[in-house]
């Protein structure tokens, strides 16, 4: 009975050690990053840090004892970017399958495109974390919807006495009237008589209504024209 426990034991240790792989790869220098001290500190991971393997001076990689499953590969560096990778291991076969993986995008995605073992991966930009200081720009400033108001404003002052002095003499007397009855409401609501200033507003409200009802002719003057109008025709 013992031999045949230790038998069990010895082929679970088989097993295990047979179902673990050890993920291999490096590193492509390219004129981004020319060699391993460009390059800096650095390390291959596995699901973010769930195992990892660190990289050589010729660019090599290993992550060792990796068990059967799906897993995301990428490269920690703090100046350069790498492409993600997913790795599949599969007790079944030896050699991991590889493929590109897109950040976001399920795994269980079979649209992705299968790629070499072992893995290649090609240092893509740089990282930049300093932006450079913006200059003087009077386009971008006249692009500011504060400073063109500003200058709308600044435009109507200069063009008002203009466009007052083309005005006929009526209408700039009802425009004077106008602003005249406006700073009169503004300076009694300012010292707290607001009696006088609602007053002042309905008083300016009554008086467009007042000129419309004079401007209109009489109603008696209709019958008189159209009762004449008649005597003419029985004439």
């Amino acid at each position: 009975m013992a031999i045949i426990i230790s038998l069990l034991a010895t082929l679970l240790v088989l097993v295990s050690f047979t179902s673990a792989v050890d993920v291999e790869g490096s590193i492509v220098w390219n004129d981004l990053c020319p060699d391993y001290n460009s390059l800096g500190s650095a390390k291959v991971l596995l699901d973010t840090g769930k195992q990892y393997g660190t990289i050589t001076h010729s660019g090599n990689f290993s992550i060792p004892d990796v068990t059967a499953g799906t897993y995301i590969l990428s490269v920690l560096t703090h100046d350069f970017v790498f492409e993600k990778i997913r790795v599949d291991i599969s007790e079944s076969e030896p050699i991991p399958e590889v493929k590109s993986y897109v950040f976001g995008t399920p795994l269980t995605s079979h649209a992705s495109v299968k790629l070499p073992y072992p893995v290649v991966l090609v240092p893509r930009h740089r990282n930049n974390y300093f932006m450079p200081r913006e200059s003087f720009n009077l386009l971008g400033m006249f692009q500011n919807p504060m400073m063109m108001i500003m200058v709308l404003t600044g435009v109507m002052m200069i063009g008002m006495p203009y466009i007052l002095k083309n005005l006929d003499p009526q209408t700039l007397e009802e425009l004077q009237g106008r602003q005249a009855k406006v700073a009169s409401i503004q300076n009694s609501m300012q010292s707290g008589d607001f009696k006088s200033g609602l007053s002042a507003l309905l008083a300016a409200d009554e008086d467009p209504k007042t000129a419309s009802v004079t401007s209109r002719p009489s109603n008696s003057a209709i019958p008189q024209q159209r009762k004449t109008g008649k005597g003419n025709r029985r004439r």
